[in-house]
């Protein structure tokens, strides 16, 4: 784990999504909460204690609950469908596409403990695919939230929208990193250092890993511009088209797969608007089985791996 995270307070961004649902269904009858029987993993007890008709758990049974939210969007309501990242992305990404996509439905997927949070158990429950998968269907909002703030604000943002989004809920803790005040805007990265030899352009778990990232190569002299990329579908280009043009290079990291994510997304537009050297961190294939901060420094998702990336990216823009 980076410095930064060790020197400051860590949040799990779980209890944050369950909080700001509960104050939501306080004001909105019509927010409902489906899950795979995952009700305690996705802190959504207190939820049920409050809400007890309100909580819809159809088991193990992914397709069965994707479905169920595309009829209750249906008839009026607002689902948030809660389960581990792998399963609501893998089993039922047909139903994704076709029941909630396709029709626009206003259903809020929720991917609990995406990436490899789920480290000991191995490929089987590493989320790293979620990313491309869900970039690939078209009409899905997708959001990948920071800190605690953020996914508070992603939620009430997901909540009022009209349209279907997927939340990616870290499992492991994370730092706050957002400036207060601030909230959360579709299509709009955030920039939280200025820079003009290099940016590195990160989502999630990652953007404290950036920042830190930035003060190792503060220290040797190179000025980093660190965004936080929460919105990856709708990417916000003009920062992407900015960051190319003022910095003459980019590094992204997001703890999921290379192709088809953060990285191919910022690529594209570099290369259509302003071609400058892009280096892409994140993971090239299956990942091993092992803890999730292994997994992140087997891969260089740390501060020195992205701090080593810029230098990179920096002398082959040079």
């Amino acid at each position: 784990m980076n410095s930064l995270a060790q020197e400051a307070v860590l949040y799990d961004c779980r209890v944050d999504f369950a909080t700001e649902l509960a104050a939501l269904a306080r004001a909105d009858e019509r927010i409902v909460a489906v899950c795979n029987d995952s009700v305690g993993s996705s802190n959504l007890v207190r939820f049920r204690a409050e809400f007890p008709t309100r909580l819809i758990n159809v088991g193990i049974a992914e397709q069965d609950m994707v479905g169920v939210a595309a009829g209750l969007a249906n008839a009026g309501f607002v689902p948030f469908v809660s389960a581990a990242a792998p399963f609501l992305t893998g089993r039922a990404l047909e139903q994704i596409k076709a029941d909630i996509a396709y029709t626009q439905r206003h259903v809020v997927l929720c991917g609990q403990s995406p990436g490899m949070a789920y480290g000991e158990l191995g490929p089987t429950h590493h989320s790293i695919e979620d990313l491309s998968w869900m970039r690939a269907v078209s009409g899905l909002e997708i959001i990948v939230p920071a800190d605690p703030s953020e996914t508070r604000g992603a939620v009430r943002y997901a909540a009022a929208s009209g349209r279907p989004a997927y939340i990616r809920i870290p499992r492991f803790k994370v730092p706050a990193v957002m400036p207060e005040g601030t909230g959360f805007e579709t299509g709009r990265a955030t920039r939280l250092t200025e820079g003009r030899d290099v940016t590195l352009i990160a989502v999630g778990t990652m953007v404290s890993r950036a920042l830190e990232a930035a003060r190792v190569l503060g220290a040797e002299g190179v000025s980093a511009r660190v965004l936080n990329m929460a919105s990856v579908e709708p990417l916000d280009e003009a920062a992407v088209v900015a960051a190319a043009r003022e910095t003459g290079a980019i590094v992204t990291a997001e703890e999921g797969l290379l192709s088809g994510g953060l990285g191919a997304a910022v690529t594209k537009v570099a290369a259509e608007h302003h071609p400058v050297p892009v280096w892409m961190l994140g993971v090239p294939g299956f990942a091993p089985t092992g803890s999730a901060s292994f997994l992140l420094d087997h891969f260089g998702l740390n501060a020195e791996g992205m701090a080593g990336a810029a230098r990179s990216a920096m002398g082959r823009a040079r």
